[in-house]
């Protein structure tokens, strides 16, 4: 599976399918922008809400739980890319991070 830091990530989003796999209580500390939360727990029941996109960009808060959905979306032919660090190399390299809905 391909990986990308946040900072790669950082200058190609806005514009890019962004999916946070966090549970709810965590996406409500903050989200990178232009995020959508399909968290892992619900994932499978609510994979049909992917935005149609030619890549994918999945972050958590580490990287192990968004590594995880993107290897199940792999074997299902999508192309995806994992976020190196997830949400906690997001904030500590400074990248903005917003409300959840803003």
């Amino acid at each position: 599976m391909q990986e990308i830091t946040v900072t790669e990530l950082a200058a190609l989003n806005p514009g890019v399918a962004l999916i946070d796999v966090r549970e709810p209580e965590e996406h409500a500390g903050g989200v990178a922008p232009e995020a959508t939360l399909l968290p892992m727990s619900t994932f499978m029941k609510r994979e049909g809400e992917l935005p149609e996109a030619e890549t994918l960009y999945l972050i958590c808060a580490g990287g192990v739980r968004s590594a995880r959905v993107g290897a199940y979306l792999e074997q299902k032919g999508l192309n995806v890319v994992n976020v190196e660090g997830g949400m906690n190399a997001w904030a500590q390299a400074g990248l903005p991070v917003i409300a959840p809905g803003v």
